[in-house]
């Protein structure tokens, strides 16, 4: 499966913020990537080039690539209520984005690579499918070979995020999903209008 292995920070900057956490390069060069960095003039972006940032942002942000976001985005339109919020908590509900929220993991990518090496337990059973959807109730847990991982234990000591969707036990080494997260709840920048506008288009 392809997935985005290049350098993160030239992304980040891209988008003037750090979308993929803590990033010591991108507070140095907080500026469009480019031969002449700052210095370069930038005409009013069209509003195509607006929307068409801000879904590339969610991509990245989530590490979906394209036809996994436009999938999603789909079955978001079909459902009930804001299509918008709806795609967001899709995209929160996949079993690596919460593994990454529990602090299994300090990044996304991290998150994915424990799920598809089989660490992660969804309900005392393996899963290795990194977007895999989960339904609130669900249990994500530690596989009991892995619990003594050191890039785990490492994660979770440092780890003080705290969201109100999710439960998690250390001594267990597992958490629960309880709710599908609120749009206040949701602290990622991504203004999910303009992607519903260029996939209405």
């Amino acid at each position: 499966m392809a997935r985005y292995t290049g350098p993160k920070s030239k992304i980040a900057r891209k988008f003037g913020e750090a979308i993929f956490g803590d990033d010591k390069s991108f507070e140095k060069k907080n500026y469009p990537p480019g031969q002449h960095g700052n210095a370069r003039r930038r005409g009013k972006k069209s509003e195509y080039s607006v929307q068409l940032m801000e879904k590339q942002k969610a991509k990245y942000t989530y590490g979906i690539l394209e036809k996994q976001f436009r999938n999603l985005f789909a079955k978001a339109n079909r459902s009930k209520g804001v299509t918008g919020e709806v795609l967001l908590q899709l995209c929160e509900s996949r079993l690596d984005n919460v593994v990454y929220r529990m602090g299994v993991s300090p990044t996304r990518s991290g998150a994915r690579q424990l799920v598809s090496h089989r660490h992660i337990t969804v309900n005392g059973e393996l899963v290795n499918i990194p977007s895999y959807s989960l339904k609130p109730g669900d249990i994500v847990g530690v596989r009991e070979k892995s619990k003594s991982l050191q890039t785990i234990q490492d994660s979770l000591s440092a780890n003080s995020r705290v969201y109100e969707w999710i439960t998690w036990n250390n001594e267990k080494s597992e958490g629960s999903y309880v709710s599908i997260p609120e749009r206040m709840q949701i602290p990622e920048n991504i203004k999910e209008q303009l992607i519903v506008e260029l996939y209405s288009k």
